[in-house]
Parts: C-alpha cells; structure tokens; sequence
C-alpha cells in the first residue's frame, strides 16, 4: 500500500523532500479509506523557523473540514495556527490498519504510523489543544477504524471457564499500535479543554455500544485500558449515564442467561463500584432494580469465582447507601445458592460474611431462618473446607452479636448440626471449631442451650424407635413373604427365609 512511498524515504534529504514523501504517503492513507485526496500544487513560502507547508483538501472528516498539512511534518515545525490541520492531517494518516499477523509485513509502514500515534498523543499530553469539533469528529473517527472489530470465533475459549480455570491470556499482536490509539482516546476525554456538549455529538450511543462490545477481548490489557476510558466517559457525559447503565445491565443479561461466556464481567463490575459509590441517597428505583435484576443474578454463573470481589464490592456498596436491601441481598444469595459445587459454596460463604458485617439487627431477623437452615447445612457437609467456612463466622464480632441476641431461633436450628459435627465428622479442624461454637453458645445462654439439648435427645429418641419399628415391621413382612406359596406374579425374595412359624402368622393376623 505504502510501496510507492517507502521507494522515496528520505536519507537524510531536504525539507522539501520530506514534504514530498508525505504527500504519498497522505493520499495512499486517503485512498485505503476509500477518499479521494486532491492535493494543491501551491507551496506557501515560510519563514526560517517552519518549513514549507502543502495543503490538501480532505474527505475523510466533515465537510466543515477544508485543509489539511501534510502528516509527517512535526508540530514545533508548524506555526500554532496551522497546528490543528496537522493534527487532523496526522489522524486521517492513521486510519489505516495493518496486518499484524505477520510482523515482518508493512514494517516500516507500521512504525511510521506508531510514530505518528506517540506525537498525537504527546501533543495532546501538552495541554495546550484546545479541541475543535473538527478535531473531536477526527478522533473518534480514527479511534473507531483502529480499534472497533469483530472478534474471530477461535478468539474465545470454546469452553466456559470454571472459577478456578486459570488460562492463559491471549494477547493481541496489534496491541503496539491498540495501546497508543487507546492511550489518546484516554487523553483526549479526560482533557480539560474537551467541551462535553460538543463531544457528545461524536462519542454518542453507537460509539459507546461498540466501545462496549471490546470488553469481550480476551486481551487483559485491553480490558484495562476500556475500563479507565469508559469511566472517564461516564463522569464527563452526564447525558450518557442512564444509557450506559442499560447498555451494561443489558451485557449481564446476555451473560447469565443466554451464553455464560464473556470476559469483561470483572472491568464491567469494576466501573460500577464506583459508580454505585456516588449514587445520591435516597436511592432511584432503576437502581434498586439494577441491584436485584443484574448484581444478584450473576451470582448463578459456573465463573462467578472470576468476578466475585467486585460483584461483593458492588453488592456491598448498594447496603450502606442503603441498609434495607441488606435482606433482600441474603435472599438472593440463598436463591442462587450452589448445592453440588464446594469450591462456589465456600465463595458464597465468604461474600456472606462481608454481607452480613453491614446488615443491622432489623434487616437480619427479617432473613434469619432461611439463612440459618442453610449455614446448618453447611456446618454438616462432608467437604471439611465448607464447614470449617461456615464455622468461621462466629470468628466475626459483629455477626456473633447479632447470633447472640436471636439465639432462642438460632440455636434451635444449628444445634442438631453441631452435635453430628462432634460425633461423626471425620476433620479434626471441623471437630475443634464445632466445640468452640458450643462452648460459646453454653456460656451465652446455659439454659437455652440444656433445653436445646433435651430436645435434640428427645428428638433422636424418637427417631430411633421409629427406625427400630420400621425394621421389626420389614423383618415380620419378610416372614409372611417367605411363609406363604409362591403363585401367579407374587414377588419373591432372592434370599430364602426360614418359614415362619404358625403363632408369628396368627399374631400379624
């Protein structure tokens, strides 16, 4: 694309040269985008500080933009009035990609345009721009031609990722030129000088939706750099807000409901920690609704493991702007509880603690039972990793406190797990907190915990003698089985039994 161009490199020639070589280079640049570039044939003199300078007309940009200089002059060669032309003139350079699938394809095209790139964003780095809408439209024209694309099929794992799945990262071998185009984006929100109401005309719903839609690169580096320019996007366009709220509620949907693929949940859930944080009290309804639709659901994913922290950040941050969905959040981790998966069950425990440490009293009595039925459970499960988490809790002050004042409810409901955990469980680590948390409930309440004994004697009486009269009652069926004549479709026992004698007959008569 560049051959006529690298034909005529300078070594070491004249300004004019230069001038010249840029030209082609410009209207290859123009033509790859499918413009035509007609470019003047008039050379303004210039004084002993600058060079001479070509103009050109551009159709890349809007029609508002008539000339542009030639790309590869520097901006310290220019005057500052021409300094903005050059600035779109180099972006309109810029906005052809290569194949980087072969480094040793378009080499020295390639770095030409990374050079062009680093003094984009050194210019920009200045302060000294004062962005034009011209200058915005060219920007995120060049920002999307580089960076918003497909990504193949063979680009994702063919597998959804368990939460201890540790793959290895795919990097993006454009990532030379990707970072530098990322690194000006960046510059250019973030500026000082960038009019918002301008800007938004360019950084609109289309070009966040597909900004969006890069979070799914398997490229950590790139996620990170999204992730800094989204939230960037999102403190300085204030119109955009509710927009980006939906479109990334939407994404969540897809992800927990349809596919259970996608690798930027973790970035995503990043952002809206700190988006949640400056929520204004008292708390929207769309809010809430995000907290219960979006936050809770993506508990159920095989891959929360990957995204847990910032999901328990967010969730946690939605409970101290307001402590009345503390229930509702404990409700919902019971509802997506994992009954067959331990790894994700000791996650879950984990997140609860950090839940419960911001619940008030109020909150907690609303959810007590269900909660401690299930943490019962847990205290039982043969996975020592499970129980020992579950045990773990009463290592918190703040939890134990509120165990403390509920417990006529709370150790009826824990107590039988207890006592299975001191008698059957195979794991010393198990076995020695289980008699810690008795001795604590004794020495908070040693009444209620002898009544809670009593009980739980009596109720394994009971069901001892039912098991016992369930046995008396298959062993006297057996008998009459293997006393009577088999006949017709009678069912028979595989092992013969003696038969019975006529007095245990009479007597089941």
């Amino acid at each position: 694309m560049f051959k006529q161009f690298l034909s005529k490199l300078p070594r070491k020639s004249s300004k004019s040269d230069n001038v010249d070589s840029a030209s082609n280079l410009s209207a290859n640049c123009s033509a790859s985008s499918g413009n035509s570039v007609q470019r003047s044939n008039s050379v303004n003199p210039a004084s002993g500080r600058s060079p001479s300078v070509k103009r050109m007309s551009s159709a890349v940009f809007p029609a508002s933009v008539v000339a542009g200089i030639e790309p590869l002059l520097s901006f310290k060669d220019v005057p500052n009035a021409e300094k903005q032309n050059l600035f779109i003139s180099k972006l309109n350079l810029c906005c052809v990609v290569f194949d980087f699938n072969d480094s040793n394809k378009n080499a020295v095209e390639k770095d030409l345009k990374r050079q062009t790139l680093i003094e984009l964003v050194d210019f920009v780095a200045t302060g000294s721009a004062r962005f034009s809408e011209q200058m915005i439209a060219g920007v995120c024209k060049m920002a999307a031609v580089n960076l918003f694309r497909v990504f193949p099929p063979n680009y994702r794992s063919n597998t959804p990722g368990a939460e201890t799945e540790e793959e290895e990262p795919m990097f993006d071998p454009a990532w030379s030129h990707l970072q530098i185009v990322y690194d000006l984006l960046l510059r250019v929100v973030a500026s000082s000088t960038l009019d918002a109401k301008v800007a938004k005309k360019y950084v609109d719903h289309s070009f966040i939706l597909r900004l969006l839609e890069l979070f799914d690169s398997e490229d950590p580096r790139e996620r990170d750099c999204l992730k800094t320019i989204l939230h960037r996007i999102y403190g300085k366009f204030m119109v955009h807000r509710p927009f980006i709220r939906k479109a990334v509620s939407n994404i969540f949907y897809r992800f927990v409901f349809e596919t259970e693929r996608h690798n930027g949940i973790a970035e995503l859930l990043e952002i809206f920690g700190s988006v949640i944080s400056g929520f204004a009290l008292p708390l929207k309804e769309e809010h809430k609704m995000f907290l219960c639709r979006a936050l809770i659901p993506l508990h159920k994913p095989k891959s929360v493991g990957s995204f847990l922290q910032p999901l328990t950040f967010c969730v946690t941050q939605f409970i101290e702007k307001d402590p009345k969905l503390a229930s509702t959040v404990i409700r919902g981790l019971l509802k997506y509880w994992p009954v067959t998966n331990s790894q994700k069950e000791v996650m879950f425990l984990g997140e609860l603690e950090e839940v419960l440490e911001a619940t008030n009293m109020a909150e907690f009595q609303k959810c007590m039972v269900p909660l401690f039925r299930r943490i019962s459970s847990c205290l039982n499960s043969s996975h020592f990793q499970v129980a020992e988490r579950a045990l773990f809790l009463w290592n918190n002050d703040h939890i134990v406190s509120l165990i403390a004042q509920n417990r006529q409810v709370i150790l009826s409901l824990i107590f039988p797990a207890l006592e299975s955990n001191t008698r059957n469980h195979w794991n010393q680590a198990v076995l020695n907190l289980t008699l810690n948390v008795r001795k604590m409930f004794l020495e908070m309440d040693e009444v209620l915990f002898q009544t809670c004994q009593s009980k739980f004697e009596e109720e394994e009486a009971k069901l001892k003698a039912a098991e016992e009269k369930r046995k008396l009652m298959w062993e006297r069926l057996e008998s009459v089985a293997g006393y009577r004549p088999v006949a017709g479709n009678t069912a028979v026992l595989v092992t013969p039994v003696p038969i019975a004698s006529p007095m245990i007959v009479a007597g089941l008569n």
